[in-house]
């Protein structure tokens, strides 16, 4: 396949750039001097092709809807789902039509008519079933899910109408379903032995674009969907780099070889606001979506005091985080969920910054000053904590390093220790931790998704850190509680528990409110932010 090819439209600066940028040769030949940005459209047929080059920090992976490693954006551009969150709610999607028993338990869904996946096999209520019996195959995988446990029953009814029974009404089981991962529909040409838990045989699915090649950890092709069965897309193909360095990442948008960098991972507040003034660029802000925070383990030897907690969450000043470190992109975040977050405003004395207050609060909890040493001591063992993090997080180094040095000021000895990302995750999923880093799920995800994960051991870190609270077990009854009370103020009553128990008890150290953000060339335009910030709306965006 002819790929690429453009006149360059910049020179590189520096040998490291050149071997990191253009070095990024594929299997067919191809290399990163013929992946120029917006500046040059190729031309076929007479007709301007329209091609965004994306960049991520890593290789897509596996991209089997059904499982959760592979790369959001991509499983987004190729799978869908029956509903689909848009800035308007819930919209129908692969069904055209859905209804709800009076119960809650039953949903009937209309199967929307002559779909077919881009390898041709037509979607049907039959795929649909095939595709949750796959999901349900590997359920130890998914058990994390309500809605994967509540589910009673599913079928299709006819050719046409797909059924899911609950055993409890589940008011967010429409957003579980609309979400990128695990109910989207892969071609069932795809499985393996009948079924997706072992891994698939392709990645064929009913969306925009189809994944036209991979060279692993250089770049992936995304193409139109010539059979897509609605509006298709302005941009008929999508490059996506993989771009590790955040450095190299910037310069390579400034010198034209890539188009566009989102995501809060990917642009950090310094680069954003350079670029936001930059001729020829543009910088864009989502309104906040997510609680960046911190964890603090209550099995630890030290964090078990729940003093000790309320003292390390009087020690933060999150004014001064926000700006000094995101330059006041993000807001201070004074409770572990904004209020305007779904069932949130609730009536909480906010954290504030003071370090006459966390002083007090662990001197009444028997840690004394050593004035020799400048750390507070308890039963002859000095006041030492460790925080990991994961290197592959430009923000989360810094922050660590800052909050060093502010609990030093009130006696806390505090040792960083940064990890590979899939080291620090694995260590957080096994509770081996004192304090780390966490992140609520953010739009459309929160509160549901954030606080059903903290009754599931290996989802994240809560469920292991919140294990030595006294009433842990009333805590992770009331979420399930409200996740299928029918009555409205019934469901708010348990979520204000809910969040109470949690301020007070101080296991989380809430920090700032995540803004997703993008920067991007002049010629890239629509650029917005779907209501989930794991997704990239590269479908909705059109080049100049």
């Amino acid at each position: 396949m002819k790929f690429l090819k453009r006149k360059t439209m910049v020179i590189l600066v520096g040998l490291l750039v050149m071997a990191l940028l253009a070095g990024c040769t594929g299997a067919s030949g191809n290399t990163a001097e013929s992946q120029q940005g917006t500046g040059n459209n190729e031309v076929t047929g007479g007709e301007e092709l329209q091609e965004l080059v994306y960049v991520n920090f890593r290789d897509i992976r596996d991209l089997n809807p059904h499982l959760y490693s592979g790369e959001l954006f991509a499983q987004n551009l190729i799978f869908e789902g029956l509903v689909m969150i848009t800035e308007e709610g819930i919209q129908p999607w692969l069904a055209k039509d859905w209804h709800i028993s009076e119960d809650g338990r039953t949903y009937t869904f209309d199967i929307r008519e002559e779909v077919t996946f881009s390898d041709g096999h037509p979607f049907d209520a039959h795929v649909a079933y095939a595709n949750f019996q796959a999901i349900y195959d590997n359920i130890e995988r998914h058990g994390w899910l309500e809605s994967i446990r509540l589910m009673e029953n599913f079928e299709a009814v006819d050719d046409m109408t797909f059924r899911i029974t609950l055993s409890e009404p589940y008011y967010p089981l429409l957003t579980e379903l609309a979400v990128t991962r695990p109910f989207r529909f892969i071609s069932p040409n795809c499985f393996i032995d009948g079924t997706t838990k072992d891994g698939v045989d392709g990645m064929i699915g009913t969306g925009k674009y189809v994944l036209a090649e991979n060279h692993i950890d250089e770049y992936a092709v995304f193409e139109i969907n010539d059979t897509y069965w609605g509006e298709k897309p302005e941009i008929q193909r999508i490059v996506a780099r993989v771009i590790p360095d955040n450095q190299i990442r910037a310069l390579a948008l400034e010198t034209g070889e890539i188009d566009i960098i989102y995501g809060t991972n990917m642009v950090d507040a310094e680069t954003y606001l350079r670029f936001e003034e930059m001729p020829g660029f543009s910088g864009v802000l989502s309104d906040p979506l997510a609680t960046r925070m911190m964890i603090m383990n209550s099995t630890d030897a030290i964090l078990s005091d729940r003093l000790v907690r309320q003292a390390i969450n009087a020690a933060v000043n999150r004014e001064e985080i926000s700006e000094a470190i995101f330059h006041g992109l993000e807001a201070p975040a004074a409770r572990l969920l904004a209020p305007t977050v779904p069932y949130c405003d609730v009536s909480l004395e906010d954290y504030t910054y003071s370090l006459d207050k966390a002083n007090e609060l662990l001197e009444n909890a028997g840690w004394s000053m050593n004035t020799a040493t400048g750390i507070r001591e308890k039963d002859g063992k000095p006041m030492e904590v460790q925080l990991h993090y994961n290197i592959d997080s430009v923000t989360e180094k810094t922050i660590s390093e800052y909050m060093q040095g502010e609990l030093k000021k009130i006696g806390i000895q505090l040792s960083i220790t940064g990890e590979e990302e899939q080291s620090y995750r694995d260590r957080m999923k096994a509770g081996d931790f004192s304090i780390t880093f966490n992140i609520s799920w953010g739009t459309p995800y929160d509160p549901h998704s954030f606080l059903g994960g903290m009754r599931m051991p290996a989802v994240y870190g809560d469920y292991a850190a919140q294990q030595g609270l006294e009433k842990v077990q009333e805590l992770h009854d009331n979420i399930f509680k409200a996740f299928i009370a029918t009555d409205e103020g019934d469901r708010q009553q348990l979520y204000n528990e809910i969040l109470t128990y949690l301020h007070e008890e101080a296991i989380y150290v809430p920090l700032t409110y995540e803004r997703n953000r993008a920067i991007f060339r002049n010629g890239v335009e629509n650029v917005t932010f779907n209501p989930s910030q794991f997704e990239v709306p590269l479908e909705q965006m059109r080049l100049r």
